[in-house]
């Protein structure tokens, strides 16, 4: 499910209401819609600076008098339209920046954006952007702490299908977007899917990059990573971005993913000084 939606910009600590229904007028909270989705409900955040309306794909009811436009297509100088989109669980609001090389949202501000109690909620912010060096489009990323990345896997295959959308592409259809991983070529499926070619893995201990002494033809694989007083077996590998990849502790190899704290071990994996361009982690149960 897609939800398309539109925000004011700059941006304050705003209020949170709850409503019944929102506005299909991004300006106001007055002319209310319905969405019939299994008794689901919806919340408005609304303060002087802050405004999301939200609109769903689920079976939308406007009244007549609504324009018929599509939503992407209103142009209230003072908004920032988005969509918001997810791959395998990672979401993303994803903003139309084809009309300049500048992102229409700051870092700060996509800190603001992502929170899930106060804003839109989103792991980061991804841009459309216009394409450099004989690519069709480039792609920006900021995280929910507002940091930039590289590339994201998951957010190449969102952007890749929200391009699609917004350029009214129909059947199979690739196109070539700047990262800062490098070229990326997402290609749609006739079904709609998004297959990407994320290339061949960087192994080399230098390159993705990691402090850790390599152990097997420049690579880290299955070394010994010391956190929060345990010593993990790690695998160190780079997709664009750095990874590193547990399968469990050198006192338990049986590794149980849904015991872990992942909100509170993750940023020690993330900000660990083995890591000097920082990491993402991945820990699986083999």
């Amino acid at each position: 499910m897609a939800i398309a939606a539109a925000i004011t910009v700059p941006l304050t600590t705003p209020t949170r209401r709850s409503f019944s229904s929102l506005s299909a007028n991004p300006n106001r909270l007055s002319s209310p819609f319905t969405l019939q989705s299994n008794k689901l409900k919806f919340a408005a955040i609304q303060c002087p600076t802050f405004r999301v309306s939200a609109v769903s794909s689920m079976n939308i009811e406007v009244p007549e008098s609504s324009s018929s436009a599509s939503f992407l297509d209103r142009k209230e100088s003072d908004f920032v339209r988005f969509v918001k989109y997810h791959g395998l669980g990672n979401d993303f609001i994803l903003v139309d920046n084809r009309d300049t090389t500048e992102p229409k949202v700051s870092p700060d501000q996509a800190v603001k954006l992502c929170d899930r109690n106060f804003g839109i909620g989103a792991d980061g912010v991804i841009f459309a952007m216009p394409g450099v060096n004989g690519t069709d489009y480039t792609m920006r990323i900021f995280n929910s702490d507002g940091s930039e990345p590289e590339m994201c896997g998951n957010g190449i295959r969102c952007l890749a299908k929200f391009i699609a959308e917004l350029e009214n592409f129909h059947g199979k259809k690739s196109f070539t977007i700047h990262t800062g991983a490098g070229l990326i070529v997402p290609e749609i499926q006739d079904d709609g899917k998004v297959r990407v070619d994320m290339g061949e893995p960087i192994l080399k201990a230098a390159d993705v990059p990691t402090k850790l002494p390599p152990n097997r033809d420049q690579s880290v694989v299955k070394s010994s990573l010391d956190v929060d007083g345990s010593t993990w077996n790690v695998t160190c590998v780079s997709m664009g971005n750095p990874h590193c990849v547990t399968f469990g502790t050198a006192q338990s190899q049986d590794l149980q993913v849904d015991e872990l704290n992942l909100a509170d071990i993750g940023p020690k994996f993330e900000h660990h000084e083995m890591f000097p361009a920082r990491t993402n982690t991945g820990p699986f149960k083999s």
